[in-house]
């Protein structure tokens, strides 16, 4: 008899050899396509994870568009609001330093760290990545420092332009933060999670958010669930299937409003940004801005939502 790991390894040789897409997915992912051009590479992409072809001459959907704006929409403001680092200044001038975490210290490489210095609790991660080095740490006493150096280190050496093609990421400097680890707790049997309020805004405007939770009871990032709730905290007639449901009630900030509002404001000017917050103890946090949810290809169902929601996005002019 032939032992499971074994089938699986041969039943994907063969889907290798067989499937183009599969192949394509799994050889990007290695960096063999780095040098395609980014139009010809985002079709292929797209075709693999969705499973129909990118219209970049007529888009209508919202995946369709956020594809169109990382090859044809190129501010250079981006990169600054990409960096976990250079946001702070943003987000100082645009709504006031109250609102942002206190930062701790910031670093070239991870052998810089004086964990000595560092309080108790804290966060460090990666200015340019989405949390994959990232340090969540609750009592320093147990926490493995050489593990973390390393996976920090590590982090700083990826690119996360290439695998994804969103221009933002592609000229940022790839530096360290250490901030406050601000409260947590337990929600839907996840650990020492933080509700994360991410609002999507259209031309400056919110129309939605998503409530998220991740667990991060090791340390690290972990699964996300999410429930996407409109501007009166109701559930939306659409959904994503790439992540599941938090079952858990999440009861509306008291400071919504105040949230809405902070969003339109770091959202002005541009055709789509994500606006993600904090809001913990009564107080609002700045968390980042995303321009590219999902890296595009993270469509939304049913599939008439996917068109309804793209037409609330406005292209301006290719640059």
């Amino acid at each position: 008899m032939i032992p499971m790991d074994i089938k699986h390894i041969i039943k994907s040789g063969i889907k290798l050899l067989t499937d183009s897409d599969y192949r394509f997915s799994i050889l990007a992912g290695k960096g063999f396509y780095d040098n395609m051009p980014d139009e010809e590479y985002l079709k292929r992409l797209y075709k693999t994870k969705i499973g129909k072809e990118l219209d970049l001459e007529n888009p209508q959907t919202f995946t369709e568009k956020l594809n169109w704006l990382k090859i044809y929409d190129r501010n250079p403001r981006y990169t600054m609001l990409a960096d976990k680092y250079q946001v702070r200044e943003w987000v100082a001038e645009t709504i006031g330093e109250e609102y942002l975490v206190p930062l701790l210290g910031v670093y070239d490489n991870a052998d810089e760290i004086d964990f000595d210095s560092l309080p108790d609790k804290f966060v460090l991660k990666c200015t340019h990545s989405s949390g994959s080095g990232m340090c969540l740490c609750r009592d320093k006493s147990k926490l493995d420092k050489d593990d973390v150096v390393r996976r920090l280190n590590a982090d700083l050496k990826k690119s996360y332009f290439p695998a994804s093609r969103e221009w933002a990421y592609k000229n940022i400097v790839p530096r360290i933060i250490c901030e406050e680890m601000l409260e947590s707790a337990k929600v839907d049997e996840l650990l020492y999670t933080i509700v994360n309020y991410k609002l999507y805004c259209f031309n400056g405007e919110p129309k939605f958010l998503y409530v998220a939770i991740d667990d991060t009871d090791n340390g690290r990032k972990g699964g996300t669930k999410l429930n996407i709730l409109d501007l009166n905290w109701e559930k939306t007639p659409f959904y994503r299937t790439d992540h599941a449901p938090i079952v858990d009630e999440i009861k509306k900030p008291e400071a919504f409003d105040t949230m809405i509002d902070i969003s339109r404001k770091l959202a002005a000017g541009f055709p789509f940004a994500r606006v993600d917050l904090y809001y913990v103890k009564d107080k609002i946090y700045f968390s980042e801005m995303t321009f590219c949810p999902g890296a595009g290809i993270a469509p939304f169902s049913p599939p008439e939502w996917e068109r309804e929601i793209g037409n609330w996005i406005t292209l301006p002019d290719k640059q």
